[in-house]
């Protein structure tokens, strides 16, 4: 192999392998909710609906405590709406990780700070919405108006496993 040829691989092996961990961005009407941080956006430009999950935010499972309140909430608000999406990547089940925005706002950071999902704690981070979170807490909003409040999604699933799927919320 010649030289030249090797350069030529070794560009387009390095565009490749940047354009996968690439953001990507568009604009689309949720289709579809199933749970507070996961939901579906038709494309503008066309295309399959995506799956997404709300980067930065961790909501209740839907058989959990708060579960469907969190989706509902999440319907209420989204359903039908246009958004604009910036996908940064995908999770371990494939969702894309987007911040949302609706009508100009943060979608993640108001499910926070309205009190229907913890701001997403990785290692020991409090996450981008701990201000939000905080502020829900101390009003004593959604997931923090009881005493006990629920417990996280992550320790949920470890103690009982996935949740079965309840019918996603449409309007």
């Amino acid at each position: 192999m010649t030289l030249p040829m090797l350069r030529l691989m070794l560009c387009a092996a390095l565009a490749l392998a940047s354009s996968a961990h690439a953001t990507t961005e568009f604009s689309g009407t949720v289709t579809y909710v199933s749970d507070g941080d996961t939901l579906w956006v038709q494309p503008e430009e066309g295309g399959p609906p995506r799956k997404l999950r709300i980067d930065g935010i961790d909501a209740p499972e839907i058989c959990q405590a708060a579960g469907r309140t969190s989706r509902d909430a999440l319907a209420g608000r989204a359903l039908h709406r246009r958004v604009e999406a910036r996908v940064r990547g995908h999770d371990d089940y494939g969702r894309g990780l987007a911040r949302l925005r609706l009508d100009g706002e943060d979608l993640g950071a108001r499910m926070v700070r309205e009190g229907f999902a913890w701001s997403y704690r990785y290692r020991h981070s409090p996450g981008p919405y701990a201000a939000e979170e905080a502020a829900a807490r101390n009003r004593r909003l959604g997931l923090f108006a009881a005493a006990d409040p629920p417990e996280r999604p992550r320790d949920f699933r470890q103690r009982h496993g996935p949740c079965e799927r309840a019918a996603p919320a449409r309007r």
